[in-house]
């Protein structure tokens, strides 16, 4: 896959967050300073991140939604900052196309879109004609699927089509399972357990996991004492063949991911 300069291929990567928002689920309001949220990449590339997801926009379970202006306003000082300070790619995780259109024009080269660019189709057309990549993510509007496996391979391959008609190049489109939206529990670990099954769209695959609700029901657990339960998930997306894994935690992924890579003779 590339992303910007950058091609990945043949291991597991990791996505590291940046929330610059006050209400994320797990880090509202730490990062929404350009200089905090400097500091915080940074120290994640020092850990070994591969590429910084900037979001502007809360979306945990719940969340109230707010325009384009004032999320273009939380996002575009720290993209440009990150743009200029440092050598690695950035995504923004926005579905809103004049969002996504400004954070392309300030540095970042890939959108991560948590409706997989159904929600607004225009951010499919943003990126292609900005050459963007991108990352689609499977949603829905309920939680009510015939076969939820099956269901979400075909919502995810819908998205994938209006990505690749928009004429987006194959090898610049990442896809995810969607753990935590769209989702109760139980399917949840399904998407986890059956990770792999996302290769049968011909699409290199992610997972986001770190610090869900789910891992918190699992292991009764806080927000703020999910480690444990993030590196399961992260040693599981790399034996079932993860491009990917976005994560709060970089060292502590970072290294899961190495000894799971030697194990496995990857490395």
């Amino acid at each position: 896959m590339k992303i910007g300069k950058k091609e990945y291929k043949d291991r597991t990567y990791i996505m590291g967050i940046l929330n610059v928002t006050p209400d994320s689920f797990s880090d509202g309001g730490i990062y929404n300073s350009v200089d905090k949220a400097l500091f915080r990449v940074e120290k994640m590339l020092e850990d070994g991140a591969d590429i910084i997801d900037v979001g502007g926009e809360s979306t945990r379970p719940g969340y109230t939604m707010i325009s384009e202006k004032e999320e273009i306003h939380r996002i575009l000082p720290v993209i440009e900052a990150i743009h200029s300070r440092f050598d690695c790619p950035i995504s923004v995780d926005t579905y809103k196309s004049a969002v996504a259109k400004a954070a392309l024009s300030s540095g970042a080269e890939m959108i991560n879109d948590i409706w997989g660019f159904q929600y607004d189709k225009m951010n499919a057309e943003v990126c292609a004609q900005m050459g963007a990549s991108c990352c689609l993510m499977h949603n829905s509007k309920d939680k009510n699927y015939d076969d939820f496996v099956s269901d979400m391979l075909d919502t995810l391959k819908e998205s994938t089509s209006i990505a690749l008609k928009a004429g987006i190049d194959k090898d610049k489109i990442l896809i995810d399972p969607g753990v935590g939206f769209g989702k109760n529990y139980e399917h949840n670990l399904i998407a986890v357990n059956n990770l792999e099954r996302l290769a049968e769209l011909g699409f290199p695959y992610m997972l986001a996991a770190s610090r869900k609700s789910f891992i918190g029901i699992a292991l009764d657990e806080d927000v703020s004492h999910r480690l444990s339960g993030t590196l399961a998930t992260t040693v599981l997306a790399v034996v079932k063949g993860a491009l990917f894994v976005r994560v709060h935690d970089i060292k502590a992924n970072k290294e899961a991911i190495t000894m799971t890579e030697k194990i496995l003779g990857r490395a």
